[in-house]
């Protein structure tokens, strides 16, 4: 059993409190029956996450809006099942969904997942999103240190040089700065 799948499932257990609707969602094969808990109404939180963390893993594109609900959720174990179901979904529509999430100044404290979302699917969304995001944290007193330090992580992995101004800009703050060593580090220099 896939890791992420396990950690879900343990999670999701004790939140559904092990019900035998619980056990048929963890042990069904059925696409179908897992797209409709999406759909139909009455079905707790627990069953929409497992039904759509499940189908993202099959590729099955009717996850798709779900996975994006959860990954803009206040709860962070509920972000990161669907940040790893989306990074495996394959759909077209994941990295500019991650984008206007991660540049949403309004939902700014959720942005963490989106932001490692981006880094991980190495889209053409993925920089522009990231430099913009990661400007906007570089204001004084700014409270979200880890969606910086994310945003300076992914633009080193990404190694693309339209990040170099803004991870310059990342230096002269403590929290980023040896980050910011490290992810300009990786970026090629022009010639």
């Amino acid at each position: 059993m896939d890791e992420e799948l396990r950690s879900l499932t343990e999670r999701l257990r004790q939140e559904s409190g092990g019900a035998v609707p619980y056990e048929r969602l963890v042990a069904t094969g059925d696409l179908d029956e897992l797209a409709e808990v999406l759909t139909a109404p009455g079905h707790p939180l627990w069953a929409r996450e497992l039904a759509a963390f499940r189908l993202g893993l099959a590729g099955d594109r009717r996850a798709f809006e779900s996975l994006v609900l959860f990954l803009n959720h206040r709860d962070p174990a509920r972000c990161a099942s669907a940040a790893y179901a989306l990074s495996r979904l394959d759909d077209p529509r994941t990295a500019r969904a991650a984008a206007a999430l991660a540049t949403n100044e309004l939902r700014v404290a959720y942005a963490l997942h989106p932001v490692r979302l981006l880094t991980d699917l190495h889209a053409p969304e993925s920089v522009p999103a990231l430099i913009t995001t990661l400007q906007r944290r570089l204001r004084p007193h700014d409270p979200y240190r880890r969606v910086a330090l994310a945003c300076v992580e992914g633009l080193g992995e990404l190694a693309d040089p339209r990040a170099r101004p803004v991870l310059n800009d990342a230096l002269a703050h403590p929290a980023l700065a040896e980050a910011a060593v490290r992810a300009l580090g990786r970026i090629p220099r022009q010639r």
